[in-house]
């Protein structure tokens, strides 16, 4: 077990399977020292635990932890093909997108969600650049969606 997953394991977490590509595109993909994930929703075991818009039928909160579920897939998928989230040198930016209503305006606090997983799983090595963006819509209608971009070591 790599010393971030020991991490996610003392924080109550598990790493989950990759998701499969719901269209003509891959979970992450790595060129040269970057691992780029495709936008990863909130599915657990294959379904969205909660659905719909910000403000209406999901709470901040709800979505703040859908968020973290995000970057948990977008972490398994940045192991798909770096082979071991010890390699991680950092993370270099997270985009949050965050299906709302319009009056809403509280996408960075749902995307801290991400943000702060981050931070106490790899610590400053977690620390990013990011943009949470609101939207009228998501796949699936699902509340959030996260993609990250990390640097890895040397092989």
């Amino acid at each position: 077990m790599s010393a971030v997953e020991a991490r996610l394991s003392e924080l109550g977490l598990t790493l989950p399977a990759v998701a499969p590509p719901a269209g003509s595109y891959v979970p992450a993909l790595r060129s040269g020292p970057y691992v780029f994930t495709a936008g990863q929703v909130p599915l657990v075991d294959g379904k969205l635990p909660l659905t719909g818009k910000v403000g209406a039928e999901v709470t901040p909160e709800q979505a703040a932890e859908m968020a973290r579920i995000c970057v948990l897939n977008a972490l398994a998928a940045v192991k798909s093909v770096a082979g071991d989230l010890d390699r991680i040198a950092r993370v270099v930016k997270v985009v949050g997108f965050v299906a709302s209503v319009p009056e809403f305006t509280g996408q960075p606090q749902v995307i801290n969600g991400a943000s702060d997983l981050l931070a106490a799983v790899l610590g400053e090595r977690g620390r990013h650049a990011r943009s949470a963006v609101g939207v009228a819509a998501l796949p699936l209608d699902a509340p959030v969606e996260i993609e990250i971009q990390v640097e890895l070591t040397d092989d």
